[in-house]
């Protein structure tokens, strides 16, 4: 059985309180375990404004969550997203050796670095 990586981003409804937030984050969790996925990361990116009305809900709580799984896990976690009222948008894809080398680097906190060494270069006198 080969495992492929995949990320999936979900937005939650903004009228849930963050017991409600970590339940459905939680149950989704399980949809993946029981599935025979391997959590890599999640991220709560917390409530957000949304590009654009959804529902007639202008925020969302996002959450993001990167596993490793067989290729058929994708129909049963969307299926579960679609039947969850409390699940606004979602997106899953699958990522390729060089989106998995730049989340690896992303998660080791390699971005910022570079970016706070460039700046710390320019505001140095010369």
């Amino acid at each position: 059985m080969v495992l492929k990586n995949y990320e999936t981003v979900f937005i939650l409804t903004p009228l849930l309180n963050e017991a409600q937030v970590q339940e459905t984050v939680e149950k989704f969790r399980q949809v993946l375990k029981e599935n025979g996925a391997d959590i890599i990361h999640e991220e709560n990116w917390g409530l957000r404004k949304l590009a654009y009305p959804i529902q007639k809900k202008s925020t969302g709580f996002y959450m993001l969550v990167e596993f490793a799984a067989p290729s058929t896990i994708v129909d049963t976690l969307e299926l579960a997203y679609r039947r969850d009222e409390r699940i606004v948008r979602f997106l899953t894809t699958a990522l390729d050796k060089h989106a998995v080398a730049y989340n690896e680097r992303r998660r080791n906190g390699e971005m910022n670095m570079q970016k706070a060494a460039k700046q710390q270069k320019e505001s140095q006198p010369a």
